[in-house]
C-alpha cells in the first residue's frame, strides 16, 4: 500500500491558516505594546505651545516660588526609566496665575546644568493659582538622568507665564 497524499485525503494544508493565526497574534502583541507605551508616557502635564514672557511676565515670575519636594525614580518592566519630581508652587503676587510653564533643571557636582527639561506646571485648563495660593505638583520625566547629575533637588525656572 503507497501511503496517502493530502489531497488523496481531501484535507488541504493547514499552513495559511497558521499562518494567518500567527500574523493574527503578532498584531495583537504589537498593539498591546503600542498602547502600554502610550499608556506609561508622561501622564503629567507638558507644555503645548509657548506661554508668552513678555517684561510683564518676566517681572512677574520673581512673585513665583518653588518649595523642594520629593523625587523618586522607577523603572518599567520595558527598561524605561521614569524621574518623579514633587513639590510645591506659590503665587506672593497680587494676580492670578492662570497657566505656568517652567524648565526643571538638574545640575552636575560644579553647578552646570546636565539635563533641562520643559514642563507646564499649572494647564490653561485647570483652576487658576490666585494670589497667596499654594499648589502641589508633580511631574513624570521621560528623559534619563546623566550620571554627571549631583543628586540634588533640581531648580525651577520660569520660562511662560498667563496671568488673569
Amino acid at each position: 500500500m503507497e501511503p496517502e497524499t493530502t489531497e488523496e485525503r481531501g484535507g488541504r494544508s493547514s499552513f495559511p491558516a497558521a499562518f494567518a493565526l500567527g500574523v493574527l497574534v503578532t498584531l495583537i502583541l504589537a498593539g498591546g505594546l503600542v498602547w502600554l507605551v502610550h499608556a506609561t508616557h508622561s501622564k503629567g502635564p507638558t507644555p503645548i505651545g509657548k506661554l508668552p514672557f513678555g517684561s510683564e511676565e518676566q517681572a512677574y515670575a520673581q512673585q513665583i516660588h518653588f518649595q523642594g519636594g520629593q523625587m523618586s525614580q522607577a523603572t518599567n518592566f520595558l527598561n524605561q526609566e521614569f524621574t518623579y519630581v514633587a513639590g510645591s508652587v506659590s503665587n506672593a503676587g497680587p494676580r492670578a496665575v492662570r497657566a505656568l510653564d517652567v524648565v526643571i533643571e538638574f545640575r552636575d557636582p560644579f553647578n552646570q546644568v546636565v539635563l533641562r527639561d520643559p514642563q507646564r506646571i499649572i494647564l490653561t485648563d485647570g483652576p487658576p493659582l490666585k494670589a497667596g495660593e499654594s499648589r502641589d505638583f508633580d511631574v513624570t520625566l521621560g528623559a534619563h538622568l546623566p550620571s554627571e547629575w549631583n543628586r540634588q533637588y533640581p531648580a525651577f525656572r520660569v520660562t511662560g507665564l498667563i496671568l488673569e
